[in-house]
């Protein structure tokens, strides 16, 4: 038998090589020809909601990955040759973008005749662009802003500071001065900054080990990196369709104030290599050849060669045979290509990792994250069972997204198609304000029924966007209450905070601002897409992990859920700091700093390898804490497997073993204990194969009940 498990862990392994995992970098040379043109390569978007003037979007979207600081002579810079647009759709009745802003960048040698990039006050080269703005969908544009200023590299103080370099203050303040104003209202900056995304790159890589399981720290595969940002800060009014104010918004959730933003950047079709000969000379005779066109000419159309909308769709989901096809579509070409690309979100291959009866065991840093296989005794969501499909035509759907005359015909397509009432929209359509897409809070216990409002930011017109709803009002950054967890943490609130959890009225939860409604610079986009992954916006709505047993006295806080909540990559923040204001991203690390990989983990502060969750839950959901903890290792099993469970306070335990008809197999512990962590084996020698419920009870009271299987 052990043979047989061990060669069964090999074959996982070889299938794993055969199909290696993503890497989770959001978009950075994330497609085989992107990666070979890293200056018209989309790293991220960020959309979200100023947190200093409520009447603002900020739109910050990245290009050119992992620039070393030190990468001199010749820095990373914006391309000559690229168009770069940010895109945005406000309106379901249009067809494609309702608006676009395309920046246009020019370099220009300063003082050809020093291999230094600075020297006495000159750049070489110095960039700077202009900014055309359509409201037509692309057919007519318009400048809005000229002779743009990008800040130099940051190359290091004697050359920004000194009297033989700049001799400025500082280099915020070339940031600050390279702030512009566009004629149309406008707030506009470009250039190098730090990369504010951040994930263990080296585990990722590493067959999926994040947290690193091993002796090695986890580490911020982006750390002291620098990447090429536009940043815009845009009037509400300027951005929603009918161009109102937020002060005329209906509610917090009002969907006329939903966008979807993307970027992308697009190469000419044609280029051709020129011959360079000496053009012109110096006051000392010294020949220079043609800078204007460094070489090369372009002809023929604009051909998009790369996009970005939500983090990691085309990293992470969609596989590497088909990158480089995603990279030339348009969001609005995403439904045209449903049969290229959906199956990817209706069963996705991560997923696979995440499942016991497939590789789940290969991949043990994902051992906390376990996909909903028999929700309520009813509902698989792995991949190859039906979700929710089986509901399909039922009266029980009637008013809900789901029903056939609301969206049922795009979020309940097929059989086997189970992530398609919630991966599927939170990646192409936006998620609505109906049932079953609000908290379980006052739902009792059916998902289906109306709860707590929490997201609106549905725009079903397009395909692959980062959608925010313009109305939800933004998280104080020095709230106690702001989470890096986005929604996650908005739903953990609505769900178990007496704050919110005692009405199921719409009222702003802290964090409903955060990703995937929007994203904001400090949102943990790799965890927060991991855990969805792993079936937790279901859990939101009331389908509860598999080990809840409906109609019991049990919390659904079970132990399932624990672990998913806490769930970390072991890298949880950026590397550095944001910015208060206007642009937010922070200065670019300068190239003479000493950059130290042997710091620990960016975890966010008072938390652990796998982060804290508050479980203590508050009225109107009916459900209390549980007071002990227990899990199991491993499970399935097939001789033993560990129990672990901790007492919060001295109490009467008693832990039984059920099978699956409910019939008490064994006893483990019946005795009291003070507080404190303990193990106890569960020899299943005698067990014949198949399914068991552990019972751990607190003074007679059941507190939690977790399903193992014996293989």
């Amino acid at each position: 038998m052990k043979r047989k498990i061990y060669a069964t862990f090999l074959s996982c392994l070889m299938l794993i090589n055969m199909f290696p995992l993503p890497a989770l970098a959001s978009s950075h040379r994330e497609a085989p020809m992107i990666a070979d043109d890293p200056l018209a390569d989309n790293t991220d978007v960020y959309a979200f909601k100023s947190p200093n003037d409520p009447n603002k979007i900020v739109v910050i979207a990245n290009y050119i990955p992992f620039q070393a600081p030190q990468g001199g002579p010749n820095y990373f810079h914006f391309s000559e040759d690229v168009r770069y647009e940010i895109h945005i759709d406000n309106n379901i009745n249009t067809t494609g973008d309702d608006i676009i802003y395309r920046f246009n960048f020019k370099r220009q040698n300063e003082d050809p005749t020093t291999f230094f990039n600075i020297r006495l006050g000159k750049e070489n080269l110095k960039t700077s662009y202009t900014v055309e703005r359509s409201t037509n969908g692309g057919r007519r544009f318009s400048t809005i802003l000229t002779k743009g200023v990008v800040p130099p590299p940051n190359i290091g103080p004697r050359s920004i500071s000194s009297p033989v370099g700049l001799n400025a203050p500082d280099y915020n303040t070339l940031m600050t001065q390279a702030v512009k104003t566009a004629n149309t209202g406008e707030k506009v900056f470009a250039g190098p900054v730090d990369d504010p995304f951040f994930v263990d790159l080296g585990g990722i890589f590493d067959l999926g080990d994040a947290p690193r399981q091993g002796p090695s720290r986890s580490q911020d595969g982006l750390k002291c990196m620098n990447v090429s940002t536009i940043a815009m800060e845009i009037d509400v009014s300027t951005l929603q369709k009918d161009h109102q104010s937020i002060r005329q918004c209906t509610s917090i959730l009002d969907p006329n104030y939903v966008i979807g933003v993307w970027a992308s950047a697009s190469r000419q079709k044609i280029s051709v290599l020129n011959d360079i000969r000496p053009t012109r000379a110096d006051d000392r005779g010294y020949l220079f050849g043609d800078r204007d066109n460094n070489g090369v000419s372009h002809a023929g159309p604009w051909i998009q060669i790369s996009r970005l909308g939500m983090p990691l769709t085309n990293e992470a989901v969609v596989p590497v045979g088909n990158k480089d096809l995603w990279n030339r579509l348009t969001p609005y070409q995403d439904l045209a290509y449903l049969s290229t690309f959906g199956n990817y979100f209706y069963n996705p291959e991560l997923a696979l990792y995440m499942d016991d009866a497939q590789f789940g065991g290969a991949v043990p840093a994902f051992a906390p994250l376990r996909i909903q296989k028999n929700s309520l005794g009813a509902f698989g969501f792995a991949n190859g069972q039906n979700g929710l499909y089986g509901l399909k035509g039922n009266p029980a759907l009637d008013g809900t997204a789901l029903s056939e005359a609301n969206f049922g015909g795009l979020l309940l397509p097929a059989a086997n198609q189970p992530r398609s009432v919630d991966l599927w929209p939170i990646f192409h359509t936006g998620v609505p304000n109906l049932a079953p897409y609000q908290l379980a809070t006052g739902k009792a216990g059916n998902p289906l029924a109306v709860g707590k409002p929490f997201i609106n930011n549905f725009l079903p017109n397009g395909g692959d966007m980062l959608r925010l709803n313009m109305a939800v009002p933004a998280t104080p950054r020095n709230s106690p209450d702001f989470s890096s967890e986005g929604l996650v943490k908005a739903a953990v609130l609505g769900l178990t905070d007496a704050r919110f959890n005692t009405t199921t009225d719409i009222q702003f939860i802290p964090n409903m601002d955060g990703f995937p409604n929007g994203r904001r610079l400090e949102d943990d986009v790799t965890r927060i897409e991991l855990q969805a992954v792993g079936g937790v916006v279901l859990a939101a709505i009331g389908l509860w992990y598999d080990d809840y047993i409906p109609a019991s006295s049990l919390s659904p806080v079970t132990q399932q859920l624990v672990n998913v909540l806490t769930y970390s990559t072991g890298i949880e923040a950026n590397d550095t700091t944001f910015k208060s204001g206007f642009p937010y991203v922070q200065a670019p690390w300068a190239g003479t700093r000493n950059c130290d990989c042997g710091t620990a983990p960016a975890l966010r502060p008072g938390s652990t390898s796998y982060g804290k969750v508050n479980t203590s839950l508050g009225k109107g959901l009916n459900l209390s804490a549980p007071e002990v903890f227990m899990s199991t290792s491993p499970n399935p099993f097939v001789e033993t497997t560990t129990i672990q469970y901790r007492v919060e306070t001295p109490t009467q335990v008693t832990i039984s073993v059920f099978d699956a008809q409910g019939k008490q197999v064994s006893v483990l512990v019946n005795k009291k204990q003070n507080a404190g962590t303990y193990t106890q084996t569960l020899n299943g020698k005698a067990l014949g194969q198949g399914i068991y419920f552990v019972q751990i009870s607190k003074n007679g009271e059941v507190k939690q009940t977790l399903r193992v299987v014996k293989g």
